[in-house]
């Protein structure tokens, strides 16, 4: 994969690229636009990868305050955890790479992190980039730019793992290497980027310098 390059360090996107907690936020996010007078069909393929502030802000609906409404959802959202799960092989393969050498860059607030990552039961790193922490979320690059950073490295010098739009725009934005994780998705994505289904088949390998490679059985064919 990737042609034997070696990289410095890896960059997780949390949802939908570790674990998946899609019917959680999707029922949180419902009973929101419902309750606003959204056509929720229409609605809900919009808010995933972004900070809840920047989708609500993006509908500018009238008489309402965007960070009030956010925080009201991310409350919602830190007290449903039912059905979250981890993406097939994450928690091994995370618990596999150096400490010093990955991080998870979310959208969400870091209270929300820390409960959806408990609650898929993988491991928490030392360094996790949250929305919280950078003054413009995905597309913007600044999230992943910074953990890079907090570890030591150059983004450009690291692989991003994503799974939804903003974030592989954010990816590419900080010039690092993309690899998309396709196990949420309920179609087909046109990208250009190296495409997985989950973790199960894919083993990291590190040199003697600490570089990270990726390697994929020959089984696991792209999505």
């Amino acid at each position: 994969m990737f042609a034997g390059k070696k990289f410095a360090a890896f960059l997780f996107d949390m949802d939908g690229t570790l674990l998946n907690s899609t019917a959680a936020a999707e029922r949180v996010w419902s009973n929101w636009a419902m309750g606003h007078g959204l056509d929720v069909a229409t609605f809900l393929p919009t808010m995933h990868g972004r900070r809840a502030i920047e989708t609500v802000r993006r509908l500018a609906l009238p008489g309402i305050d965007p960070q009030h409404e956010a925080n009201e959802i991310t409350r919602a959202e830190i007290a449903d955890v039912e059905g979250i799960h981890a993406i097939g092989g994450a928690a091994a393969f995370l618990n596999s790479l150096p400490p010093d050498r990955w991080a998870i860059v979310t959208s969400s607030p870091l209270a929300l992190a820390l409960v959806r990552i408990e609650a898929a039961g993988i491991p928490r790193p030392a360094t996790i980039i949250t929305g919280e922490d950078v003054a413009h979320g995905k597309p913007s690059p600044d999230c992943f730019q910074l953990a890079a950073e907090r570890l030591g490295f150059d983004a450009h010098d690291c692989v991003v793992f994503e799974d939804a739009t903003p974030g592989i725009q954010a990816g590419e934005a900080a010039g690092a290497t993309v690899l998309v994780i396709t196990a949420t998705h309920q179609h087909k994505m046109d990208t250009p980027h190296e495409t997985i289904f989950d973790y199960s088949n894919l083993t990291a390998v590190a040199d003697a310098q600490g570089q990270l490679g990726l390697e994929r059985a020959q089984s696991a064919a792209a999505s």
